[in-house]
């Protein structure tokens, strides 16, 4: 029997099968609110046993790109619950990601323009933010060198990714994925070469850059219970300035260590060695050490469930999930063209194609009008 395509019982609820929709960023929220075209496209990929939405911004300050559907206003909330009824309506099931970007930002998207924040004081070098070009037009800038967050400062940040899970359950997800991957906020704390902080945040110890991390988990969990709680890491992610470290593995087990200790609905991994550019045994390095990683993990999760995305395929799922080395499998591109991949895969049809042009900001093109196999 095909696991993939079994239920599967997630903290307590039943998905219909084992195949994760990945959040990915669209931008096509006008007034950073979610609306009848977003509602409409998880709609018709409420097939997949779990949708986790494009990353949701906990404040205006953690925002990094812009028309995105942020979590933290009344009318965001509004907005995100005809998406999260009419998922719900179809039989799946919907959790939010908690976004702060940290560093990764620019003052054109900023509160009164101020410099963006961070656990550091250090640019994200090469990093790139979605704002306002100098003529007053969207498009790509660079990030700029960023505030670092006082200690005060990173407890309010803590209460605002607590309020943005409760306003996410008001809005009617069934949980939330605290957004601690591809070079954010929280990874601004756990990586040694980018935190500089002199306080109990730093990265003097693993105690203390583990902290941040584990004091979000904990006040999410308090706030909306630790059934509804996951979390996205990257290990060996470049992303927006995040070099590799000595102590990678080290951290990564010793943070999934403590998560399972909490017995969190899920640990989400990014497998990120598809990003590598240069030589295939680089890549090819990154992947079997996050393959490693993933069975270190598997041993402290007993309660907690382990999805993997990052280049995956049909072949590459089924063997992760039959082996047991994860629990479900997260599929991200192959969604923006195909809403209904997960019968794709079930039956072997060809998957559509997507149209790049069309990834950020836009219309309805590129969003809603990919058709299903059937129609084709």
């Amino acid at each position: 029997m095909n696991q993939l395509f079994q239920p599967y019982t997630l903290a307590g609820r039943t998905l219909a099968n084992r195949v994760v929709m990945a959040p990915m960023t669209r931008s096509r929220a006008p007034d950073d609110v979610a609306t009848e075209a977003i509602a409409l496209y998880y709609a018709q990929r409420a097939t997949a046993g779990l949708i986790v939405s494009e990353g949701t911004p906990i404040s205006r300050e953690g925002q990094g790109y812009l028309f995105n559907p942020g979590i933290y206003t009344k009318a965001q909330i509004d907005g995100w619950r005809l998406a999260t009824q009419s998922v719900r309506a179809l039989g799946g099931s919907m959790f939010a990601q908690l976004w702060h970007v940290g560093r990764v930002s620019h003052p054109s998207i900023q509160p009164d323009g101020k410099a963006p924040v961070s656990g550091s004081s250090r640019i994200a070098e090469g990093g790139m933010a979605y704002g306002y070009l100098e003529d007053g037009q969207p498009g790509m800038v660079p990030t700029t060198v960023p505030r670092q967050l006082t200690t005060a400062e990173v407890t309010r940040v803590v209460g605002d990714f607590a309020d943005a899970a409760a306003n996410a359950v008001e809005a009617g997800f069934d949980g939330v994925e605290i957004h601690g991957a591809n070079g954010y906020l929280l990874e601004q704390f756990l990586n040694p070469l980018v935190n500089d902080r002199d306080d109990r945040y730093a990265a003097d110890s693993m105690e203390n850059r583990l902290r941040f991390a584990l004091e979000v988990v904990d006040a999410v969990i308090a706030r909306v219970g630790r059934e509804r709680v996951g979390i996205r890491l990257s290990p060996y992610g470049r992303l927006y300035g995040m070099p590799h470290y000595d102590e990678i593995d080290a951290t990564y087990s010793a943070l999934v260590k403590a998560l399972g200790e909490r017995s969190i609905a899920y640990v989400h991994i990014m497998d990120q060695s598809g990003f590598i550019i240069g030589a295939d045994s680089t890549a090819n390095s990154v992947a079997e050490k996050i393959h490693h990683l993933l069975r270190v993990f598997r041993a402290d999760l007993p309660e907690t469930a382990l999805i993997l995305a990052g280049s995956m395929t049909r072949k590459r799922a089924e063997a992760l999930v039959e082996d047991g080395t994860i629990d479900l499998a997260g599929f991200g591109q192959p969604f923006i063209s195909n809403p209904d991949l997960v019968a794709r895969l079930r039956n072997g049809w060809p998957l559509a194609q997507p149209d790049r042009a069309t990834y950020y900001g836009g219309d309805a093109r590129g969003l809603i009008d990919y058709p299903p196999y059937s129609a084709q």
